[in-house]
């Protein structure tokens, strides 16, 4: 549990920062942020189909349904892998990153970028981007669920969609003018950091006996030491 907590400080330390920095309005962020968020909406605006997508987008990972997404996934893993302990914590983790960006929010209270002609509108605080933060939480949590029931080359799909879907998110948000890119990489540090270190801490309670099912025919199942993707001593032996 000391690791967990130790993983926890090392993003909560960063994003603490950079919360700090956009509540007093430093200077230099500031500036960069409406530089940025300048240039990208004015492309945006002059590509109508890109902007078209990026609306669409906005729309499929607002976090209602990434999370309903995520809940899906979750059960699937818990009734055909049996893998019960192992999903709740994935879905309790998603619970809580939903929350507490929620509050983390309230707490910083940024205001929403101001643009001449804005391409789209976004209720609530700017700092973390919640799109940004669920994406990334989502992401993290659900790769480290599947993670023991995958093949080798299926690992490799998924880390890179997974960090796909969380990038483009990001990248989302600053382009519709919604979110300083500050907010979005607060909102990455948030949902990885939360992702990882709740999964440490699983490890480290260690519940129940969870067997992962062999892999389906004609395909290469994980060995032993890779049903978690952390080092040989901070695996859970539980689930082997």
């Amino acid at each position: 549990m000391l690791k967990a907590v130790g993983y926890g400080l090392a993003f909560a330390v960063p994003l603490t920062a950079l919360a700090f920095v956009v509540r007093v309005k430093a200077t230099p962020v500031v500036d960069l942020d409406q530089t940025a968020i300048t240039a990208a909406t004015g492309v945006t605006r002059q590509n109508p189909a890109l902007r078209d997508a990026l609306i669409v987008w906005q729309e499929l990972t607002q976090p209602k349904w990434v999370y309903i997404a995520g809940t899906v996934v979750c059960i699937v893993i818990w009734r055909r892998y049996h893998l019960k302990t192992r999903a709740l914590w994935a879905f309790v983790a998603m619970m809580v990153a939903w929350a507490l960006q929620l509050g983390i929010k309230e707490v910083v209270q940024r205001a929403r970028p101001i643009v001449p002609d804005p391409v789209s509108h976004a209720p609530g605080y700017s700092f973390p981007s919640g799109h940004a933060a669920n994406a990334a939480a989502a992401a993290t949590i659900l790769t480290l669920l599947v993670w023991p029931v995958l093949s080798p080359r299926a690992r490799r799909w998924v880390t890179v969609s997974a960090v796909a879907f969380a990038l483009i998110t990001a990248l989302d948000r600053v382009f519709l003018g919604v979110h300083f890119p500050s907010d979005v990489v607060g909102g990455l540090i948030f949902g990885i950091g939360l992702g990882v270190a709740s999964y440490v801490g699983y490890l480290g309670w260690s519940p129940g006996t969870e067997n992962v099912p062999p892999p389906p025919e004609g395909t290469a199942g994980p060995e032993p030491h890779e049903l978690n993707p952390l080092p040989p001593e901070e695996s859970d032996d539980d689930e082997r």
